[in-house]
Parts: C-alpha cells; structure tokens; sequence
C-alpha cells in the first residue's frame, strides 16, 4: 500500500474517531491532524477540505466492495451490505445524516444502490428492446425509492431489521422491473 494511501486512511480513521463524539460540523482540520499526528500540510495535500475526506470514506469504504452484488440473484445480498456498513459505522453515519456533510451520504447511498439496480435492469433487460435512458430512469426511480427507505430506516432509530426490510422489498418488486422493462420495450422508436 502506498504512503499516500496510508495517509488517506490514517486521516479517515481520525475523522470517523473524532465524530463518535463530536459533530462534523465542530470537527476542524486541526482537530484532525493533531488527533492524527500529521501537520496541516499533509492533509492539504491530500485533501481539499473535511468534506472531501467525508467523500473518499464513503467512496473507499463501501462503493468498491458491492460490485459482485449486480444481479437479480445477489442485489439483496449487496442491499444488505449497505444495511451493514451503516450499522457498523453507526455513528459516522449519523453524524453525516445530521450535517452538512449529508450530501455526501446521499451521494454515497444513491451511488451504491444505483449501481447494483442498474447491474439488475441490465441483466433483466436482455432480449428486450429499451432504450438506454429508459433503462436509466427506471433505475433512478428504484434507487430513489431504496435510499429513502435507508434515511428513514436510519431516521426510526434503525428499528427494524434490515433482513425484514429486504425481504419486503424483495417482495414489492417481486416481477415489477421486468414489467416496467417491458412498458418501455414499445417506445423505442422506428426506424
């Protein structure tokens, strides 16, 4: 592993260190190099501000690792992954939730569960004749509707448990998106 990249994670542990306490929002560059032991310098160089750390965390952290979860048969695995990156970094997410820095949850969740609807809609969409911006915005409505159901799963306090939310989800959109495709199949247009 290179020594920037050792860097950037040494940064990222303090940052997610200091917000188990304090809001990201009362967290400065100082508190974060000097509970991290690096000057100033070094933390400019590899960042531009707290926000854009916050960002390459979620980035590093979770988006790499879902990417063999875009199936019909594994999303709900990568779903779930999501739902367990989110309890075991508790705090840190909440923190993000209830910041300026939320955009960069919603950003992370919007991008993660893009990816693995969008590798579905793909592999359901073979044979069927949709045009790729069909294809997208019905992906975007799913994605929409899925990073809602996580605010509001984070917002109930994570009361319910995430199998049982999947397994509902799984259920509501049992057969749903293969409709959807094939509503779109009719409005390619001629040639």
């Amino acid at each position: 592993m290179s020594a920037s990249h050792l860097t950037k994670n040494a940064l990222a542990r303090s940052l997610k260190s200091l917000m188990e306490h304090t809001p990201l929002n009362k967290i400065t560059v100082k508190h974060l190099v000097d509970d991290c032991g690096v000057n100033r310098q070094t933390f400019y160089y590899h960042f531009q501000d707290i926000y854009a750390l916050l960002e390459w965390i979620y980035k590093t952290e979770a988006v790499e690792s879902l990417t063999e979860y875009r199936s019909y048969s594994t999303w709900t695995d990568g779903f779930y992954k999501i739902f367990c990156y989110i309890e075991n970094n508790k705090a840190f997410c909440f923190n993000t939730l209830d910041s300026l820095g939320r955009n960069h949850l919603d950003g992370y969740l919007y991008e993660v569960t893009y990816d693995l609807i969008m590798g579905v809609i793909d592999e359901l969409a073979c044979g069927i004749q949709v045009r790729s911006e069909d294809k997208e915005f019905v992906a975007n409505f799913y994605t929409l509707a899925f990073t809602g159901l996580i605010i509001q799963w984070m917002r109930s306090n994570m009361s319910e448990q995430p199998k049982q939310i999947i397994e509902k989800l799984s259920e509501l959109i049992e057969g749903s998106v293969v409709r959807a495709l094939h509503r779109y199949e009719n409005k390619l247009p001629s040639t």
